[in-house]
């Protein structure tokens, strides 16, 4: 059973717009640390941009595909493929932050870091956009 507020279209979005605007900022900061050849501060920014995704975005993802998504197809499989797309893009995501934990492993903190984050950014704008657009679009019909 999901949470009411991953139900609730405008509360389902401000948790996914306040966890992006964050990740922007977090991102512009370790652009600039790279640009300045800040290497130690880059490598601390780094450790908290993965701990941001994890904490926030990838948890709230488990949080969907744990509750929310069962919830939804139960009540209506039509969306099933719409679900199965969602939780690909969770995927994704998770991929892309243990590519940059691996990154920082080793030391590493460059621009194909800031690479995998712009793409983490577009796929998790493109997700929001989907699930609030084409899935909670549908639970009006089917909320309790």
């Amino acid at each position: 059973m999901s949470g009411p507020s991953l139900r609730k279209k405008d509360a389902h979005s401000s948790i996914h717009e306040a966890a992006l605007n964050e990740a922007k900022e977090l991102r512009n900061l370790l652009q600039k640390c790279i640009d300045d050849k800040a290497l130690h501060k880059a490598l601390q920014v780094a450790e908290v941009i993965i701990e941001h995704w994890e904490s926030r975005t990838l948890k709230h993802a488990e949080a969907e595909e744990e509750g929310l998504y069962k919830d939804m197809v139960a009540e209506n499989p039509d969306l099933e493929i719409l679900v199965a797309q969602l939780t690909r893009d969770h995927d994704l995501m998770r991929r892309m932050v243990e590519d940059m934990k691996e990154e920082l492993r080793t030391q590493t903190v460059d621009q194909r870091m800031i690479v995998l984050l712009d793409s983490l950014i577009t796929i998790d704008e493109i997700h929001n956009e989907d699930e609030v657009n084409k899935l909670l679009i549908n639970n009006e019909t089917y909320e309790r």
